[in-house]
C-alpha cells in the first residue's frame, strides 16, 4: 500500500469534499483515484477494500479507510483539529453533524428530478436560515472559533457549508454578519487560502457530467 494518502471517490464533490477540505487545512498532501466505471467500483468491493461496499475510501496511515465520519475524525485526531479534551470534542461533533446535516441536503440536489429541485432548496434554505445558521451566528457571538480557543475540523466544515449555501443562495448569510467575519477570518489563514485558489484539488459544483458518472459507477444499486 503507497506511503502516501490516496483519495478512491467520483471526480467531484460528495462525501470525499470535506475530507480534501480537512487534509488540505492539516497540509497533508494526497493524490486521488477517480472511480469512472462499474468495474472499477466492483473490483475494490472485491478486494475487500471496501467494507460496507461504499465510497469515499481513504488509504492512510497503512489503513483502508471507509465512512465519512470515521475518517474526518480521524484526520481531525491526527492534526491537531479536534479540541484539547473530551469536552471539546464532543462539541464539536455537534457543531460538525449540525453541517453535515445541511450538505448533505445540497449533496443529493443534483440527483434530484427536475420538477421536485424547487422544492428541495426551499428545504435547503429554510433549513439554514432557521435552524442552522442562528446556531452558529451565535455560537461565534464571543468567540474567534465554535469550540475553544483554536481551529478544529468544526470551523472548516463550516467555512465549506457557507460557501456551498452562497453558490445556490448568493445573498444567505446577508443577516449573519458574525459568521460573515468568521469567514473573511477562515479564508485568509494560508492553507485555506490556498486550497481556495484556482488549481487547487477543490472541486467545482457538480455538473451533469459528474452526475451520470455516478449513476454509471453506481448502476447496480439503482437496477
Amino acid at each position: 500500500m503507497s506511503e502516501k494518502v490516496v483519495l478512491y471517490y467520483f471526480n467531484g464533490r460528495g462525501k470525499m469534499e470535506s475530507i480534501r477540505w480537512l487534509l488540505a487545512v492539516a497540509g497533508v498532501e494526497f493524490e486521488e483515484v477517480y472511480l469512472t466505471t462499474e468495474e472499477q467500483f466492483r473490483k475494490l468491493v472485491n478486494d475487500g477494500a471496501l467494507l460496507f461496499h461504499q465510497v469515499p475510501l481513504v488509504e492512510m496511515d497503512g489503513m483502508k479507510l471507509v465512512q465519512t465520519k470515521a475518517i474526518l475524525n480521524y484526520i481531525a485526531a491526527k492534526y491537531n483539529l479536534y479540541g484539547k479534551d473530551i469536552k471539546e470534542r464532543v462539541m464539536i461533533d455537534m457543531y460538525s453533524d449540525g453541517v453535515r446535516d445541511v450538505m448533505d441536503m445540497i449533496m443529493v440536489l443534483p440527483f434530484t428530478p427536475a420538477d421536485q429541485k424547487q422544492k428541495q432548496l426551499d428545504k435547503i434554505q429554510e433549513k439554514a436560515k432557521e435552524r442552522s445558521l442562528p446556531a452558529y451566528e451565535k455560537a461565534l457571538a464571543d468567540s474567534q472559533f465554535l469550540v475553544g480557543s483554536q481551529l478544529s475540523c468544526a470551523d472548516v466544515h463550516l467555512l465549506e457549508a457557507t460557501l456551498m449555501l452562497e453558490e445556490l443562495f448568493p445573498t444567505i448569510l446577508s443577516t449573519f454578519p458574525k459568521i460573515q467575519d468568521f469567514q473573511k477570518r477562515m479564508k485568509v489563514i494560508p492553507a485555506i487560502k490556498k486550497f481556495l485558489q484556482p488549481g487547487s484539488q477543490r472541486k467545482p459544483p457538480p455538473d451533469e457530467v459528474y452526475v451520470k458518472t455516478v449513476m454509471s459507477v453506481l448502476s447496480f444499486i439503482f437496477k
